[in-house]
C-alpha cells in the first residue's frame, strides 16, 4: 500500500499496525494547510490498506499537536475563501474519523491543543503521558469551539466541567483528563509508544469483523448525537471568525509569539 501524503503526515507500517505520525516537530506539530488536508484524507487511505488492523496516532517530538498553525490561521482574516474551506475540511476530518472502521489509539505526549485535542479525543483509546495535556482555547481568541470541543466534550465529560474548560481554555493535565473521561489512562512518557504499540498488537489479534462491528455500533451513537451540534458549531465558528474581537486577539497573539 502506497500512501499519498505530504511529509507533514507519515504512516509507518509495523505488521498489522499503522502508526500515523503528525510530523512537524519543529512547530510542536501545529496544523498548517498541507497537514490539515492530509488529516482529512489519511483515514480513507488507511481503510483501503488491506494489511492494516489497528492505527496508532501520535506526534513527532515533544508534542501531540499544538493546534492550528498561527500564520495559517492569521491568513484567514483576509482570505474568506480559505477560511471557509478550512472549516469545511475540519468537518471532513471529524466525519472521516467517526466513519473510520479500524480502532485508533492516540498516544498523547505534551500538548494536544485545539484541533490537536479534538484529534485525540476522537480516537477510540487515548493514552496520555504524565506530561501530556489537553486544552481548547478557541474562546480565548474570540472563536466558537466548533471543531469538536463544544460538540464532543459534553458526550464524554460532566457538562459543567466541560463548560468551565471550554469557556476558559485552561489546560487539562493528564490525571484530570482521565478523571473527566477525555483520556483512557496515564502512561509514563518513556513508555507511551511502547504501551500504545502493545495495545495495538493485542487489538490486531482480535477477530477483525467483531471488532469493527463493535466500533461501528458505538460510533453510530456518537455520529447521531453529534450531527446537530457539529453543524451548529461550525456555522457559529465561521461567524466568530469574522468578528473584530477575533481579529484583535489573533493579531495580538501573533505579535506576542513573534516577540519571543
Amino acid at each position: 500500500m502506497r500512501y499519498d501524503l505530504p511529509p507533514e503526515l507519515t504512516v509507518e507500517v509495523e505488521g498489522p499496525v499503522r502508526v500515523v505520525v503528525i510530523n512537524r516537530p519543529g512547530e510542536a506539530n501545529a496544523v498548517n494547510r498541507a497537514l490539515h488536508r492530509a488529516l482529512a484524507v489519511v483515514w480513507r487511505q488507511v481503510a483501503a490498506d488491506r494489511g492494516a488492523r489497528v492505527v496508532v496516532l501520535t506526534g513527532a517530538g515533544r508534542a501531540f499537536s499544538a493546534g492550528g498553525d498561527l500564520e495559517w490561521i492569521t491568513s484567514f482574516l483576509d482570505d474568506p475563501a480559505a477560511r471557509d474551506e478550512s472549516v469545511r475540511e475540519g468537518a471532513e476530518i471529524i466525519e472521516e474519523m467517526l466513519r473510520f472502521p479500524l480502532p485508533v489509539i492516540a498516544a498523547v505526549d505534551g500538548a494536544a491543543v485545539g484541533l490537536g485535542a479534538s484529534l485525540a479525543v476522537l480516537c477510540d483509546v487515548v493514552l496520555i503521558s504524565e506530561r501530556g495535556y489537553l486544552a481548547d482555547p478557541h474562546v480565548a481568541v474570540g472563536l466558537v469551539a466548533g471543531d469538536g470541543g463544544a460538540a464532543f466534550w459534553p458526550l464524554l465529560t460532566p457538562i459543567l466541567r466541560s463548560r468551565e474548560f471550554l469557556f476558559t481554555g485552561d489546560r487539562i493535565d493528564a490525571g484530570t483528563a482521565v478523571e473527566l473521561g477525555l483520556a483512557s489512562r496515564v502512561v509514563p512518557s518513556d513508555r507511551l509508544l511502547d504501551e500504545a504499540r502493545a495495545l495495538a498488537t493485542r487489538l490486531a489479534a482480535q477477530p477483525p469483523e467483531a471488532l469493527r462491528a463493535t466500533k461501528r455500533v458505538v460510533n453510530m451513537y456518537l455520529s447521531q448525537a453529534l450531527a446537530g451540534p457539529l453543524q451548529a458549531g461550525f456555522a457559529a465558528e465561521i461567524v466568530s471568525m469574522q468578528t473584530p474581537e477575533h481579529r484583535e486577539r489573533l493579531l495580538a497573539l501573533r505579535r506576542r509569539a513573534g516577540s519571543r
